[in-house]
């Protein structure tokens, strides 16, 4: 009697086990995530746990969206690290990067 319990009772964790993989692979790949989102989030100065967050995403999913777009980079002809794409003063205008000395001084 003890054995047909322990065989019933190892099925059932086999099925619950078997369903909890089934569901969350089929969640993860029902939900896109928005890299040009992600990427003017990072560009705003958020850090990476910070954009997961508000994003309701992972982490690793805000990473893949920075190496994404640090090749795009790379293939558009520039030699952006990843750590360059992220960066704000990256994508400024060249205006925007002018030295300080440039700028107007106030009265």
């Amino acid at each position: 009697m003890k054995k047909k319990w322990a065989l019933v009772a190892s099925f059932a964790v086999v099925a619950a086990l078997g369903l909890q993989f089934g569901l969350s692979n089929a969640y993860a790949a029902s939900k896109k995530v928005d890299c040009s989102q992600v990427m003017t989030e990072l560009q705003g100065g958020k850090k990476v746990a910070e954009v997961a967050k508000d994003m309701k995403i992972s982490k690793s999913s805000v990473y893949r969206c920075r190496r994404a777009a640090a090749k795009e980079a790379k293939a558009a002809g520039g030699m952006a690290s990843p750590a360059a794409v992220e960066s704000p003063a990256a994508m400024a205008s060249p205006a925007a990067m002018a030295s300080p000395a440039a700028a107007p001084a106030k009265p």
